[in-house]
């Protein structure tokens, strides 16, 4: 019998939704979209689209003892914020759940509630309930709630053949530098892009470049090609940290080339390459003008 160990995060992922492929359409056929996208794509109006998404944080992966509580809490909130920047909607309601030992102060648990709080008002999201259970180690999930127009709706699914790819910031070291714990959601970028330019396909890079673009290619059915000089970077950060660290959470989407022409002269969005056919998988192109084939690897927890 194999071991988590030996599928990996993503193996794991593909098995369940397999699994759930035929409960869904034995349940409820209406959904829109489920496992396999940033969140979960449900009816709601004749003009809007419900989504829902749900991420975890748990201490020695995502954060440690010494972190503060309030940016703790803030990373839970901002980790759920980008997956509906990257469907192109605005949140809405969150419930959160929480995992502690009993030893901890109680000043601190509400410290990492007040860093949910405050970001979440930014955004306009009121946290409307959550459970709390004993744990080893401190544990947060959050569930949020949103909502897309219709038309606005942008999954993993619909990149095509000569599409550009932009990002919207540098990329690497974001673990090693504390970036992680308080970087911004790209919602205002993420309602930019889909009222003046519809993206093909975005997501929000939470397992490092390459495995993200992987997942594009793999819902889109098509290749890519990057451009070395093209990705930028944080400074001290090297090539291998913004292709496979992850936890930068910057969006990743690609656009019809007339439209990639326009955001080339917008400083808040990186070209860094190009869709091509299946065939070509993800290609690297050095500074030296030379081609190698990327793995799709990145972040994973096991």
């Amino acid at each position: 019998m194999k071991k988590l160990s030996a599928i990996g995060e993503f193996g794991l992922i593909g098995l369940l939704r397999k699994q759930f492929s035929g409960s869904r359409r034995r349940g409820r056929p209406e959904v829109i979209k489920g496992i396999g996208d940033d969140t979960a794509v449900l009816p709601f109006h004749k003009d809007k689209y419900l989504l829902f998404t749900t991420d975890m944080i748990v201490e020695g992966v995502h954060f440690t003892k010494k972190s503060p509580p309030e940016a703790i809490g803030r990373k839970a909130m901002a980790c759920n914020l980008s997956d509906i920047a990257a469907m192109g909607g605005v949140p809405t309601y969150a419930v959160v759940s929480l995992g502690t030992p009993a030893r901890v102060k109680v000043k601190f648990i509400q410290e990492i509630y007040a860093g949910m709080e405050h970001l979440g008002k930014k955004y306009r999201v009121t946290i409307v309930g959550g459970d709390t259970v004993r744990s080893d180690k401190l544990i947060i999930n959050i569930a949020l709630l949103g909502e897309v127009k219709r038309k606005a709706l942008t999954t993993r699914a619909g990149a095509k053949r000569g599409d550009w790819i932009f990002v919207t910031g540098p990329l690497g070291n974001s673990l090693k530098s504390g970036r992680h714990l308080s970087f911004t959601p790209r919602l205002k970028e993420a309602q930019y892009l889909v009222q003046n330019f519809k993206p093909t396909a975005m997501l929000d890079i939470s397992d490092g470049l390459a495995a993200d673009v992987g997942h594009i290619l793999e819902e889109s059915r098509v290749g890519a090609v990057l451009y070395e000089p093209k990705i930028p970077c944080h400074r001290g950060a090297a090539l291998n940290n913004a292709l496979y660290d992850g936890e930068d959470f910057e969006l990743l989407f690609t656009v019809p080339p007339a439209s990639g022409k326009k955001l080339l002269a917008d400083k808040r969005f990186y070209f860094i390459g190009e869709i091509v056919d299946r065939k070509n998988g993800l290609t690297l192109v050095d500074r030296r003008w030379k081609s190698r084939r990327l793995p799709f690897k990145g972040f994973t927890h096991f």
